[in-house]
């Protein structure tokens, strides 16, 4: 991570408008047909979880403004993108735990698979260096839901995904997902790249 002038990047004019914006947060909704993506986990013996954090972070990595932020009043660069997923600990607890985005989706599992264990039995998160850019995600599969508003704290700018309870029809799966960003990181044009992307993406995918 190393601080950059925004000066220097696309970023310029947003980092001027938003970064002293009371609310700079944006939230999208789209809802995501996810049928290859189910259908990839059961054939493979993977996790759909897994599947939908390498689709995001996959999608994310096609676009430069993922790897900058806003961080308190300054403007980061990273030479990396992860992915937070949310674990369940064996006391009843949560984790958080970062997952380091690599192409190969093999290797991505792997790290998947060793950390989240890790986190499962941990009594903290697991935590990457800062050199990477962390997107959050929540998966909150007990509930049918359409759509989720992240609390903004002011502290922790980086963009993060929700997703409930998929929707099985005969034909077709689908799953609302929800993305919130930092207007100063991204714009409506990127946003709604990043979340075509996505979908071109779940897709694609091969394991």
């Amino acid at each position: 991570m190393r601080e950059v002038d925004p000066n220097t990047t696309s970023r310029a004019k947003a980092f001027e408008q938003w970064m002293k914006a009371p609310m700079p947060m944006v939230t999208m909704t789209k809802t995501f047909d996810i049928t290859h993506l189910r259908r990839l986990a059961k054939r493979r013996g993977v996790k759909l979880n897994m599947l939908m954090c390498y689709a995001v972070v996959k999608a994310a990595s096609a676009f430069k403004e993922f790897y900058m932020l806003p961080v308190g009043d300054k403007f980061m660069e990273f030479d990396h993108l992860a992915i937070n997923t949310i674990v369940m600990t064996s006391s009843g607890g949560i984790n958080t735990c970062d997952i380091p985005f690599s192409e190969d989706i093999r290797q991505f599992a792997v790290d998947y698979l060793r950390l989240t264990a890790e986190a499962t039995h941990s009594d903290s998160d697991i935590t990457l260096d800062d050199s990477y850019m962390v997107i959050g995600s929540s998966a909150l599969t007990k509930c049918d839901l359409d759509a989720v508003v992240n609390v903004y704290a002011g502290c922790w700018n980086n963009p993060f995904v929700v997703w409930g309870k998929y929707r099985k029809g005969w034909f077709k799966t689908t799953l609302p997902l929800s993305f919130q960003f930092h207007h100063t990181q991204m714009d409506g044009p990127i946003s709604t790249g990043f979340l075509n992307r996505l979908q071109e993406v779940m897709r694609e995918l091969e394991y």
